[in-house]
This record gives structure tokens, C-alpha cells and sequence, in this order.
């Protein structure tokens, strides 16, 4: 069966294209569909009440377009809001979470630390997943200011490195051997946090786990593209589209729409 409808993906920005490269790299044959809600980031200051009011708007723009499936490329947007999203729409929903179990399970040290948005790192949904390593120590840093500076293409600046080391500095002192990266816009940042952290502690994101994870909801549905003609990529921003081809290396059909 071919089912050629689109995969849908948004987040609070342009950081979810890290999950898009994911989905895109493990399914090459899909259709997909990416809304980058940049005028609105970040999501992690705003109350729970408007992250599912964004989340809401976002999903009904993807299902007016058609997608099959949408994934919720934004940690805040997952933790905050997705239980009512599944409650409202009659579509299949994938959630990105900070993968602290497998950072926890692997942990010699016992010592974690995630590096996350407000939003993230005070939603139910995080603590309840805390909760479930009560052995691991795991240290929280809210991340300030990240997310603007990668929306405003940003990412290699003086102030960006910063705000970093001010962050992990710390984190190393308490010798945590793995990070936990919760934002799908970090990511980005891997290559500056390698020069501030020591090798041995290990950098995990949820990108890899979150492609999987929609292959397989895919094809339990069977809705699975099993064509071969040429994928169709469609990325909407509201906000300044530039940083956004930037970020995909002009590749990509960028358009801005004022939603």
C-alpha cells in the first residue's frame, strides 16, 4: 500500500529541523511537511495554557495540508501539550522527550545533567520521568537564552559560547558523564559544547529515538510511502525565512506564510 500524504513536523522554530533530518534520513521516500512557529519562540517561557494553544493551532495548519502523522519536534510543545492534543485530533502523534533513561541506565557515575528550556524542565511530564531514576543524580540547567540566539543564526558567537560554559561549566564540577540534551534546537550547539566538555562525558538527543519511533507508528497503520518517486520537503516559517535555508543548506522549499 503507498500512502503518500506527508509527515508533519513542527516545533517553536527552525531547532526541530533536527528532528526533520532524522525522519528524512531513516525514510527518504516521505513526504513532509515542517512548520516553524519561529515568531512565537521560544516555547519553554510561555504557561502551559498558550503552549497547547500554539500546539493546537500548529496541528490544525498540518492536517488542513494533509499529513498522516504529525510529530511534535519540540520538547516543550511535547511535554506541555501532547495529552491533549491526542484527546482532540484523530491522527497519530510522535512526542520528542529529554532521553534521560538511557542516559541514566548508562550513567557510571550516577551523575546526569539535561540541559533543557523553563518549559521542559517543569512539566509533569519531565518530573514523572525523573521520578523514575531515583538512584541517578541528575542536574538541571535551564538554558537561557539558546533558543533566540540559534533563531537569530547566532550559534557561533561570543555570547553564545558564553552562555554555554556559564551552563556546563558547572555541570562538569558535579561530574556528570553524560549530557542530556532537552530541545530539539541544541543539537546545533554540539559542536561548540564539544569544546567546552571532556571527551568521555557522552552528548545524547532524542532525534534518532523520535525517526524510529514514527517509522514504526507508520507502518503499524500502514501508512507507510512505499513509492519511489522523488520526496516532496515543504518548510513554513513565520518569521525571517533566511536563517531557516540557512540551516538546511538552501536545499530545501522555504516558504513564509504568516500564520
Amino acid at each position: 500500500m503507498i500512502n503518500k500524504k506527508p509527515i508533519g513536523l513542527f516545533d517553536s522554530g527552525i531547532g526541530g529541523t533536527s528532528i526533520w533530518r532524522e525522519v528524512h534520513t531513516l525514510m527518504p521516500n516521505e513526504n513532509t511537511i515542517y512548520l516553524a512557529d519561529s515568531k512565537n519562540a521560544p516555547y519553554g517561557l510561555k504557561s502551559k495554557d498558550e503552549i497547547i494553544a500554539l500546539s493546537c493551532k500548529n496541528t490544525e495548519f498540518l492536517l488542513e495540508n494533509n499529513c498522516k502523522i504529525i510529530v511534535v519536534a519540540c520538547n516543550t510543545a511535547t511535554t506541555n501539550a501532547i495529552k491533549e492534543l491526542r484527546a482532540k485530533y484523530d491522527v497519530p502523534f510522535i512526542g520528542i522527550e529529554p532521553a534521560i533513561k538511557p542516559a541514566a541506565l548508562q550513567s557510571k557515575t550516577q551523575t546526569i545533567g539535561i540541559l533543557a528550556t523553563k518549559g521542559t524542565l517543569n512539566s509533569e511530564l519531565f518530573h514523572k520521568n525523573v521520578s523514575n531514576h531515583p538512584d541517578v543524580k541528575i542536574i538541571e540547567q535551564i538554558g537561557h537564552g539558546l533558543v533566540q540566539l540559534i533563531e537569530n543564526g547566532d550559534m557561533d558567537s561570543a555570547e553564545m559560547e558564553d552562555l554555554l560554559k556559564s551552563y556546563l561549566n558547572p555541570m562538569v564540577e558535579k561530574n556528570i558523564d553524560y549530557l542530556v540534551l532537552g530541545c530539539s534546537h541544541y543539537p546545533y550547539l554540539i559542536p561548540q559544547i564539544q569544546k567546552i566538555i571532556p571527551p568521555h562525558i557522552k552528548i545524547i538527543d532524542s532525534g534518532e529515538a523520535v525517526a524510529k519511533q514514527t517509522q514504526k507508528i507508520l507502518e503499524q497503520n500502514h501508512l507507510l510511502n512505499h513509492s519511489n518517486e522523488k520526496s516532496s520537503q515543504i518548510f513554513y516559517t513565520n518569521s525571517e525565512p533566511e536563517v531557516l535555508k540557512t540551516i538546511l543548506g538552501n536545499r530545501e522549499t522555504v516558504i513564509y506564510k504568516n500564520f
